[in-house]
């Protein structure tokens, strides 16, 4: 890199040495030389990790190289600086399309700078072989001139400025919709594209009005003017990378209180100007990395627009900023973000780790209340298809049976009072079977279900449903067994003389309400039936809240979440 920059600078003294006074153009010309150079000086001592500063320095090099060359006295030389003086042109494309992640995007890029090589240097090579320096004594002669020949030297000067002129043209659009699709840090990223994108477009139509014959003076100097700027724009960029390190102190105010969830974020992205920067903590435990709500995070690989930043304290992994990939280019600002916050990032990852076992806790319970159901639901089948459906069969037997006895015959008495114990029995083992799981609930639904259950209630019970579509299953029997503990509830403890449940749908939630007019005071800590149904509406999401002032009636109410 130092060597770099020693020929750098040394090519541009020598070029600015003996090239001495001339034109305006030649003016400009020593201008875009020195540009390139101390741009690329700077942007190599500010980021030696990356390349652009050393291919803006090498830019400079070719350009002040072929100005030094054309100023030999020697005629290998002198046809050397003919044949290089626009190779400083591929290093130019090559850094528009690489710029800012040091790599070809797409394979257009690849074939855009190939083509500008084959112009500039095996093209070229041809077109020198054919064309005699129109120079006569005052210049040496053409080194590589095997065979003067003004029309073949035009045909191949006509290919280059096609294969050129189409060649920049295209990368004109290219870096214009590059920089139109880019979005925050990457767009200011790209300013400099942008620039070139602009002064490719001016380059290519000054090549084409060249070879048509029309004066060109004005549009050269606009191109000159326009290439100086491209590596200051570059050098603008590298300065506001640095002023953007006061957001520094910025971030250390916000810090200085305890955030609410997703303040952090907020105040790292304003940090490091990215508004999309998301947030992931690493989770020990799962072996993983975490979103701020405890949902399971992929973070990105090395290539691509995203790509993410690992933070680490002790030598742990705590967090990762997954960023636009544009911000790789300022490693100190990232850097120093990451120290800023990082005790806040610890914290919010021992917050991160908490949502995500409360997340998973939740799921188990989810999963044991289904599993619970979905045996309820086996059972009060197996009950209804087996034991259920054979006692009706026996019960059937004894009445053909009874009908085959004398009616006032001892035996008939006997058959008589065996039926009306297995009807006893049968009856129990129906409700038995409905406790266990109402089939009712899963042929016709809540709003049957619940019909059913008022009309059983030893009390009279007001019911009011807001809608009568079917909800989800788990919901529906969530719903069902709150009404059927409260409505037990109420008829054993409350000394109520009538009740009302209510339900409703409201923002995306189910409410169920069970209230009566008894004695209240009810403890729901006290019982099990309660915290069972507080169990079952937890895992679904909701809440369970019981209202009971003594002497004021009982009010359980729940909010189930539907979606």
């Amino acid at each position: 890199m130092y060597v770099l920059v020693a020929v750098a600078v040394a090519a541009g003294i020598g070029a600015t040495a003996t090239t001495g006074e001339g034109t305006f153009d030649t003016v400009l010309g020593m201008t875009v030389g020195w540009s390139f150079v101390l741009s690329g000086v700077v942007g190599a001592a500010r980021r030696p990790e990356n390349r652009v500063g050393a291919m803006m320095a090498a830019i400079g090099v070719l350009w002040f190289g072929g100005a030094w060359l054309r100023e030999s006295d020697s005629s290998p030389l002198f046809t050397a600086g003919i044949w290089f003086s626009d190779l400083w042109l591929v290093l130019f494309v090559l850094l528009l399309v690489a710029f800012p992640f040091g790599r070809f995007v797409s394979g257009l890029d690849k074939l855009l700078v190939t083509a500008i090589l084959v112009v500039v240097v095996p093209l070229e090579a041809l077109w020198l072989t054919f064309f005699e320096f129109p120079f006569g004594g005052a210049r040496p002669g053409n080194a590589l001139l095997l065979s003067a020949d003004a029309g073949a030297a035009s045909a191949v000067d006509w290919v280059q400025r096609v294969i050129l002129v189409s060649s920049l043209g295209v990368l004109a659009v290219v870096l214009a919709r590059r920089w139109a699709r880019a979005r925050g840090p990457l767009r200011r990223a790209l300013a400099p594209v942008l620039v070139g994108a602009a002064t490719v477009a001016v380059l290519a139509l000054t090549y084409l009005l060249e070879k048509l014959g029309t004066p060109v003076d004005a549009l050269r100097s606009i191109g000159l003017v326009m290439l100086a700027a491209v590596p200051l724009v570059f050098l603008a960029g590298l300065l506001r990378a640095r002023l953007a390190r006061s957001a520094i102190g910025d971030l250390l105010v916000d810090l200085r209180e305890p955030a609410e969830p997703g303040a952090l974020r907020d105040a790292l992205a304003r940090a490091l100007r990215d508004p999309t920067l998301e947030l992931a903590y690493w989770v020990p435990e799962y072996a993983g990395y975490v979103g701020t709500r405890g949902e399971a995070v992929t973070l990105p690989g090395d290539h691509g627009d995203r790509v993410a930043t690992l933070v680490e304290r002790g030598g742990a992994p705590v967090a990762a900023l997954v960023h636009d990939a544009s911000l790789r280019d300022e490693p100190e600002l990232v850097g120093a973000v990451t120290s800023a916050a990082g005790i806040a990032l610890e914290n919010e990852r021992l917050q991160a780790d908490l949502r995500a076992r409360l997340g998973e806790l939740r799921g188990s319970r989810a999963r044991i209340v289904e599993a619970g159901d979905t045996e309820r639901r086996r059972l009060e089948r197996d009950l209804h298809d087996g034991a259920q459906q054979r006692l009706v069969s026996l019960s059937i037997v004894l009445r053909l049976l009874a009908g085959k006895l004398p009616a006032d015959s001892a035996e008939a008495r006997l058959l008589e009072t065996a039926r009306a114990e297995l009807n006893a029995g049968l009856e129990e083992l129906r409700g038995l079977a409905q406790g266990i799981h109402p089939a009712v609930l899963s042929d016709h639904g809540l709003a049957v279900a619940l019909e059913s259950l008022v009309a059983r209630a030893p009390l009279q019970v007001a019911l009011r449903m807001d809608f009568d579509e079917r909800l989800a299953p788990p919901v529906e029997v969530a719903a069902y067994y709150l009404v059927a503990e409260g409505l037990t509830n109420v008829a054993k403890y409350a000394h109520a003389q009538g009740a009302s449940v209510r339900l409703a749908r409201t923002n995306g939630d189910l409410s169920v309400e069970v209230a009566d007019d008894g004695r209240g005071g009810a403890d729901p800590a006290g019982g099990s039936g309660l915290r069972g149904l507080a169990d079952r509406v937890e895992a679904l999401g909701g809440r369970l809240r019981v209202t009971s002032p003594p002497g004021g009636g009982t009010r359980l109410r729940a909010e189930i979440p539907c979606a």
